[in-house]
């Protein structure tokens, strides 16, 4: 049995589609609300799957969903991972397969790096056998801009011509399905990007061809950057994801890494793809309701 996490995110539902597609099954998908919950290509559907109620936060609630998985895909960043892995082990989960992130090598110093490094740790002493996965910038993040997209035509952000390798969600889950179901990646720590650097008006003009429209790139200060992002998250946090933009790059996190096509034997997707896959998102809105809930 595998207990995937986050089973209806961007990284969950793909791995969820990956591991039918290898035969692997029994397989449960954690959500919050297994009667609103929508998952990948219908596998909800497919024999050996069930969708399990259960919050990251609250590790007691997990209970059921533990029960006879030897398996976990974990996403860290909850802030019950303690209590999660405790909770694991005592149900018996025998591998752990944990999301972590790149910034525990390129940036110790950020705070969330300080707290993603200790859930690795504590996995790393929790008796259970692990896999950790430190993916660089998701190519998902570029839905920030729907809005302005659908509302302007324009991206406003700073750092336009900083080029960062870009991952495909998918590509985190395909090699978690690796890492799953087949032998050699217990103890291993694998750093994930995309094939390319690509800059944020690279990824406009992606978008821009995928949607059909035409949508300009406005490159802007850190400051002003900094002020949108007041509305949404603290200072600090700001900061961080600011110097992760562009602001304090280094060649470790420009590093271009060959983990995705050595452990899956494919390919790694280009952010290409993820915009062609995902041209409706940054398309007019075609009503006020539907602007409002964008």
């Amino acid at each position: 049995m595998i207990l995937v996490t986050g089973a209806t995110g961007n990284i969950g539902r793909a791995l969820l589609g990956e591991l039918h597609e290898a035969g692997a099954a029994p397989v449960r998908g954690l959500t919050r609300d297994a009667g609103r919950a929508s998952f990948a290509g219908r596998i909800e559907a497919v024999e050996g799957f069930e969708a399990v109620e259960g919050d990251l936060a609250r590790a007691d609630s997990l209970k059921a969903a533990l029960e006879g998985a030897r398996s976990l895909f974990l996403l860290s960043g909850w802030g019950a991972e303690a209590e999660v892995l405790a909770a694991a082990r005592q149900a018996g989960v025998e591998h752990v397969v944990l999301v972590s992130s790149i910034t525990v090598h390129t940036h110790p110093h950020l705070p969330a790096a300080g707290e993603n490094l200790a859930v690795e740790r504590l996995l790393q002493d929790s008796g259970m056998a692990w896999t950790i996965l430190r993916p660089t910038q998701f190519a998902s993040n570029t839905l920030w801009w729907a809005r302005s997209i659908r509302d302007e035509g324009v991206v406003r952000a700073p750092y336009a011509d900083v080029g960062l390798p870009t991952i495909h969600p998918a590509d985190i889950a395909a090699v978690a399905r690796a890492a799953l179901t087949e032998p050699g990646h217990q103890g291993q720590t694998y750093a994930l990007t995309g094939p390319e650097r690509i800059t944020v008006r690279q990824q406009v003009a992606a978008i821009a061809a995928a949607s059909g429209r035409e949508v300009a790139c406005i490159e802007i200060s850190r400051e002003e950057a900094h002020r949108q992002m007041a509305s949404f998250m603290d200072d600090e946090t700001a900061d961080a994801v600011l110097d992760l933009m562009g602001g304090d790059v280094n060649e470790e996190l420009l590093k271009v890494r060959d983990t995705v096509p050595r452990v899956t034997g494919a390919a790694a997707r280009p952010f290409r793809q993820w915009a062609s896959e995902h041209g409706a998102a940054f398309r007019w809105a075609t009503s006020v309701a539907e602007r409002t809930i964008t």
